[in-house]
């Protein structure tokens, strides 16, 4: 019975049936792209770029703080590292000179035949003579003892300052690939920024360099803050703000720290460094650096902080007010602390 079966039909073979299928395959393909076409990703407001480019500077500038840090340890494992360079090298040629004096006593030695000094005391005729001689020869053979083993002390130390070496060397390049990172970081958030801010008119970009981010909700305890001139609690803080006003309109650079342009950090450790108080390099470390001051205290050359990460920094001024570099395309600015989220303050010692 199986041979009384009809075949199949089969619609196409061989070059055929390739050639349908690549044709179905590209007709699948046409119609998903009309499909997506038809699905285009909505373009942003002004007002949703301004959100997202917020929070890409904030971003950035929380990298830039972990950048400096990262800096300043850097410079500070390098400097660790010359130091103990340059005691290897003081060490290494007291250890030339001790071995040349070693040298020299075994080369006196050898021209003398090697001869024991105590036979040689021996053999003298003079008793007084011989004394002296041995009394002499005792005393050269300790200070002999006592060179050798400054000797072996000398190469045990280099060897100590060898393996200090060789960990701040890897310290070292262990931040400066911690640097890379950070830096690698900022730019990236940068560059996003940039490219959303493109979508803007040059109108927006201009409206929001000089307006800033958008303020912070108001919240019942901002009405503790002082409001109207106050005067600096002493001459450094008299100072500090003095050179901030100097910086008004100069650059936001990210790790910089002038006298051409700042980040926001290294604007209020320029400042206090004018008035001769050092200050660390970053914001996380700079809150720490002195008083705490409640929003009800705030005087003139307080350092304000912001954001939940302690991100932001700038100089109060009175009046509810300070002065801070913003971000890129910003410049340094009067501004009121009321413009982020306040995380606390600090006054410096």
């Amino acid at each position: 019975m199986a041979a009384h079966r009809k075949p199949r039909p089969r619609l196409f073979g061989g070059q055929a049936a390739r050639t349908a299928i690549t044709l179905a395959l590209a007709g699948a393909a046409t119609g998903t792209a009309f499909e997506g076409s038809g699905h285009a990703e909505p373009r942003l407001t002004p007002a949703q770029v301004k959100s997202k480019v917020d929070k890409l500077y904030q971003e950035a500038e929380a990298a830039t703080e972990k950048y400096n840090g990262a800096k300043e340890q850097t410079e500070s494992a390098r400097r660790s590292l010359d130091a103990l360079r340059d005691e290897a090298a003081r060490r290494t040629e007291r250890l030339n000179a001790s071995r040349n004096a070693l040298g020299s006593v075994a080369t006196a030695q050898y021209r003398d035949g090697g001869m024991d000094p105590g036979l040689r005391l021996a053999l003298t005729s003079d008793p007084e003579e011989y004394l002296e001689r041995a009394a002499l020869a005792e005393r050269v053979g300790a200070r002999q003892a006592a060179a050798i083993a400054g000797v072996h002390r000398q190469l045990r130390d280099l060897e100590h300052l060898k393996t200090q070496a060789a960990e701040k060397i890897a310290t070292l390049e262990a931040r400066r690939k911690e640097l890379a990172g950070h830096k690698a970081t900022v730019r990236g958030k940068l560059k996003t920024a940039e490219r959303l801010l493109a979508e803007l008119t040059a109108e927006q970009r201009a409206a929001y360099n000089s307006g800033g981010s958008t303020p912070a909700p108001a919240r019942a305890d901002r009405t503790d803050t002082p409001r109207g001139p106050l005067r600096a609690p002493g001459s450094r803080a008299a100072q500090a703000v003095a050179h901030a006003y100097g910086a008004l309109g100069k650059p936001y650079v990210w790790g910089a720290t002038g006298p051409g342009s700042y980040d926001c950090s290294g604007l209020t450790q320029a400042a206090w460094r004018s008035a001769g108080v050092s200050l660390p390099r970053t914001t996380y470390t700079q809150i720490n650096a002195g008083e705490r001051i409640p929003r009800s205290r705030l005087a003139p050359g307080d350092l304000v902080f912001f954001y939940s990460g302690v991100t932001h920094v700038g100089l109060y001024i009175g009046g509810g007010k300070m002065i801070h570099a913003p971000r890129p395309g910003a410049p340094v600015r009067i501004a009121p602390i009321d413009e982020m989220p306040f995380a606390g303050a600090t006054r410096p010692a």
